[in-house]
């Protein structure tokens, strides 16, 4: 007897990454979900759950597979084989990232437990090597908070039907660096700057008056033209592609004024061609 197509979300990555952020926001989101469970018991998972009362999976692959990691690919071949949609999320972040949140937490790392954490980030990357190479999704969590991390996740595996891609608007600041999960970047650093304006400075693009000064220009209507245009170009051509999410991050020096206005803007027209969408300020709290 066939068993019903399922929704299945691995998610793997670096120990420290945030995986267990993110299978509990895919669990709040509707998501049977598993952590750690040895991957070469996916196949009868997924007959198990063949009943149809499980649709949506989602399941932990790390190192703590320990000898059985080497078969993660094989297998997930093979359920991809039985007709499933399975899906990669990878999470990963930079070595100095990783080395202060296990200080934080006082954790040593699984691969080091008498070394450095330096030399346990090193091994596992080895042993990860494959999975972040047939990864679907890769999501660098390096300047994300849980709260961050959580909604992004959800936003990209909503399970929730879409005529489009599900889309998320995001402002930055270069000063902060360029938000490494963006699929497109948008400089908006060719505006007049309100931090320059001693009224407009202590405040941020949400405020009415700084939105006023950023949108009320004839190069910024422009702007948000051509940019409406190029993504209703490009969101059908990344649907039929099979991409399912897309980030646009809209960056100027700070974060707090020009980004924020545009990214509110653009959201706001975006959001009655485009099921699933969301707004994320990624720097306006930051210094």
């Amino acid at each position: 007897m066939s068993v019903p197509a399922k929704q299945i979300i691995i998610i793997t990555g670096m120990s420290g990454s945030g995986k267990s952020t993110a299978i509990r926001a895919l669990e709040d989101s509707g998501f049977f979900c598993i952590d750690n469970l040895p991957v070469l018991l996916l196949p009868k998972l997924t007959e198990l759950a063949g009943s149809g009362q499980i649709e949506r999976m989602a399941l932990v692959v790390d190192v703590r597979e320990g000898v059985f990691l080497k078969e993660a690919p094989r297998v997930l071949d093979e359920v991809r084989r039985a007709g499933h949609q399975v899906e990669v999320l990878f999470l990963d972040a930079s070595d100095d990232s990783l080395i202060r949140r296990f200080s934080e937490t006082r954790r040593r790392h699984p691969l080091a437990p008498t070394g450095s954490v330096a030399d346990g980030i090193a091994a596992e990357r080895g042993k990860l090597h494959d999975l972040r190479e047939m990864a679907d999704q890769v999501i660098d969590s390096s300047v994300l908070n849980v709260h961050d991390l959580k909604r992004l996740v959800q936003a990209r595996f909503s399970p929730e039907p879409a005529a489009g891609p599900s889309l998320s608007v995001m402002s930055f600041g270069y000063r902060h660096g360029v938000p490494p999960q963006a699929d497109l970047v948008l400089d908006v650093r060719f505006l007049p700057n309100p931090y320059f304006v001693p009224e407009l400075k202590g405040l941020t693009g949400k405020n009415p008056k700084v939105a006023a000064y950023v949108l009320e220009r004839e190069e910024t209507q422009q702007f948000l033209d051509k940019v409406v245009d190029l993504c209703r170009f490009l969101f059908p051509r990344y649907q039929k592609e099979g991409k399912a999410y897309l980030t646009v991050a809209l960056g100027c020096t700070g974060g707090k004024h020009r980004s924020v206005a545009i990214a509110a803007e653009l959201t706001k027209r975006l959001q009655e061609e485009i099921p699933r969408i969301q707004l994320w300020d990624r720097d306006i709290e930051k210094e």
